[in-house]
């Protein structure tokens, strides 16, 4: 008998027996044997000396177990009755519960795999809940694309905003997850030409306290709540009623559908700050889990801000630097996503001093990590701390969000021309050369090609492509800040009238300006990035900061006029044009600088002169790139005046002098032009040597 009570005994210290790691609720752990009915439960709340959990053994049923066990900040224990679909939250251990669990907020999990929200008392803000979530799945024969950098061009879209409007949708299916499954949808993309799907935030994220109050929501989403969790709001109705395991499957099943087409899914990611706002807000998670561990502070006890949200992660602290690798972790492993865009990253590469560090530790992790070898990693490379921005400093294996191509392909189409048009001279075509060329000088120096630049010319925040042509100035009354927000520095033309005209003429203009900022997008060295709706002429009215405006404002129309049909037809030409010609060149270019051959000419055929370089008054360039070891070469030939240009293409004595086989380049086809009426001369040829009319503020396109 004394044998079989030290049996049962020893059994039951079994079940009793804990992990710290892996953070999180967990059923089984690899390499530790499963006891059945329970889960493994840890937390890390370094600020608490004790925790315990509160959770649901059946709907509106609750229990609660102490954490038996802490160490170095991390409290678990082994609970009973905590099932898949179960609801729960922590709570300080001996401190007095504010009411019956279920009727205010406990603090949620930074690991919970499901978020539910509930509505507050009286109509005060929600409750938000953690859910243990099954996370089993089938992926079949779903393989990831795997697609080369060099090949790569990125679809910045919003998962909402994408489809809500879309006629061809089911409307059940439109704004979700399953919209943008939807075969509708994929075949667009796929028609398209792009490779990659960028989506805004879809980790779980809650609204700020004063949009809620005026009646408006964070519609980007930059406002984070469960870093492992999926966004619920973005799941179809049938998907939502089921419960979070069925969002989370609605959310692998988008991301299967899109790897079955070829297309690769990036997650736009937010681990600088959190939803928790400002101090005087109520503890959700990680302020009262251990507030002063979690997040940055100067030495009278304030936030540091580095973020302009109110509070910044202490990405100094290795627990916080372990909770934003393991999501990413996560959510390669189970969701099967390609690759990040990090928000704000610098905030994730400060140390202790507060300065930025290319060898931060969260760096190094994350190039260590084999789970995340080979994902895609994009730095948006500014915040607003003291040396924020730092664009191009990014170390090997990252690509940065490129500003700078930004800022000088706007000037050069844009303020230029605004410049030019009121009498002025616009700047010269070296700055923009540079951008053409992949902005190699700028990663030159972290040790990376010009397939380290994301260019941009828009992105979610700020003015749409169309908008940037038509708007001098911001218009963001709709977000109920007397148009305070958002910048008042965009580098935009609205050549010669504000908003919306019914004059031809500007009109004209205003899709010229915008072809040839998308052409110069497209054909430049680097990874293109495109806005959602910018390949349809979407237009925000004048607002540059939308993140509020979960209304058509925001969301993109899908019945175009001619022009928004015009534009939707050059991008799609555009971007088979750059496919056609990256596919001639060899595997290493242009990383490869002996691979690439980037030969300059000016109106007159011949090569560039420093003096010709910096003369604000020559804005006629020629460039023809392609590898000595590839017989098809393409000529970007653009002409910056207001006045059309008789141009000399390059002759075959002139590139043999450059050092280049001309024997090939005897004859040049026009494959595009941006000026108003190209059709009648697309496919035409002129010979090397021969003259040809470029249309004022043009580019034309030819194969060599």
């Amino acid at each position: 008998m004394a044998d079989l009570n030290s049996i049962a005994q020893g059994q039951a210290a079994a079940r009793r027996v804990s992990r710290p790691f892996p953070l999180g609720v967990w059923n089984s752990i690899p390499g530790v044997p499963e006891v059945p009915g329970t889960a493994n439960v840890s937390v890390d709340a370094p600020g608490l000396s004790g925790v315990e959990i509160h959770f649901e053994t059946a709907p509106g049923v609750w229990a609660s177990e102490p954490l038996s066990e802490s160490a170095a900040g991390i409290h678990h224990g082994r609970v009973s009755g905590l099932g898949y679909g179960s609801r729960y939250g922590f709570w300080p251990l001996g401190k007095e519960l504010p009411g019956e669990p279920g009727s205010f907020q406990l603090l949620l999990d930074p690991y919970g795999r499901g978020i539910d929200e509930a509505p507050g008392a009286d109509g005060g803000a929600p409750l938000f809940f953690s859910v243990h979530v099954d996370p089993s799945y089938d992926w079949g024969q779903s393989r990831r694309p795997r697609i080369p950098w060099r090949d790569t061009v990125i679809y910045e879209a919003h998962v909402r905003g994408q489809t809500l409007l879309h006629p061809g949708i089911p409307e059940e299916l439109r704004g979700t997850y399953a919209g943008m499954a939807h075969p509708v949808m994929v075949e667009y993309l796929q028609e398209l030409g792009i490779t990659s799907v960028e989506l805004l935030p879809v980790q779980f994220h809650a609204d700020e306290e004063h949009l809620r109050q005026l009646g408006l929501t964070n519609y980007w989403g930059y406002n984070t709540l469960g870093f492992f969790a999926p966004q619920v709001s973005y799941a179809t109705k049938e998907a939502q009623a089921a419960g979070p395991k069925a969002v989370q499957d609605e959310f692998k099943d988008m991301v299967r559908s899109l790897h079955d087409a070829g297309l690769e899914v990036l997650l736009d990611v937010v681990y600088n700050h959190t939803a928790e706002g400002t101090k005087d807000r109520p503890a959700l998670c990680w302020r009262g889990l251990g507030e002063e561990q979690y997040y940055r502070h100067d030495g009278e006890g304030r936030y540091l801000d580095t973020t302009g949200c109110g509070n910044t992660l202490d990405f100094s602290q290795p627990r916080v630097i372990q909770m934003a690798v393991d999501s990413l972790r996560y959510w390669v492993s189970e969701y099967h996503v390609d690759g990040f865009r990090f928000d704000l990253a610098p905030a994730l590469c400060r140390g202790a001093d507060g300065h930025f560090d290319s060898r931060h530790p969260f760096l190094m992790a994350v190039a260590g990590d084999p789970v995340l070898a080979g994902s895609k990693l994009i730095a948006e490379p500014w915040d607003i701390g003291p040396g924020g921005w730092q664009t191009g400093n990014f170390p090997p294996g990252w690509a940065d969000w490129n500003d700078r191509f930004r800022d000088t392909v706007r000037d050069f189409w844009l303020r230029d021309q605004a410049a030019l048009a009121a009498g002025g001279s616009g700047g010269s075509v070296a700055r923009l050369a540079a951008s053409l060329a992949g902005s190699a000088d700028l990663f030159a120096g972290s040790g990376r090609t010009s397939l380290a630049s994301i260019n941009l010319v828009t992105a979610h925040d700020g003015f749409t492509l169309a908008d940037l042509t038509a708007y001098d100035h911001k218009h963001n009354e709709a977000n109920a800040e007397d148009n305070r927000d958002g910048s008042n520095e965009n580098r935009s033309y609205n050549h010669g009238v504000e908003g919306p005209t019914a004059d031809e003429q500007v009109a004209a203009r205003r899709a010229q300006s915008a072809r040839n900022l998308m052409t110069t997008l497209l054909m430049s060295l680097g990874v293109p990035m495109i806005t959602a709706g910018d390949e349809l002429g979407r237009t925000q009215h004048g607002n540059n900061n939308a993140y509020c405006q979960d209304t058509p404002l925001a969301w993109l129309d899908w019945h175009l006029d001619a022009d928004g049909l015009r534009m939707l037809e050059t991008t799609r030409t555009l971007l088979r044009l750059r496919r056609d010609f990256l596919a001639s060149q060899p595997y290493r270019y242009p990383a490869e600088p002996r691979e690439a051959s980037l030969l300059w000419f000016d109106a007159e055929g011949q090569p560039m002169t420093p003096e010709k370089w910096e003369d604000p008054g020559c804005r006629v360039l020629q460039l023809l790139a392609g590898s000595s070891f590839s017989g098809l070469k393409g000529l970007l030939v653009l002409n910056g005046t207001l006045q059309d240009t008789e141009v000399k293409l390059p002759d075959a004595q002139t590139l043999r002098a450059s050092g280049m086989d001309g024997e090939h380049h005897q004859v040049y086809q026009l494959m595009l032009s941006t000026a108003a009426e190209p059709a009648e001369r697309t496919g035409s040829r002129t010979r090397g040597g021969e003259k040809d009319i470029l249309p004022a503020n043009s580019i034309s396109l030819y194969r060599a």
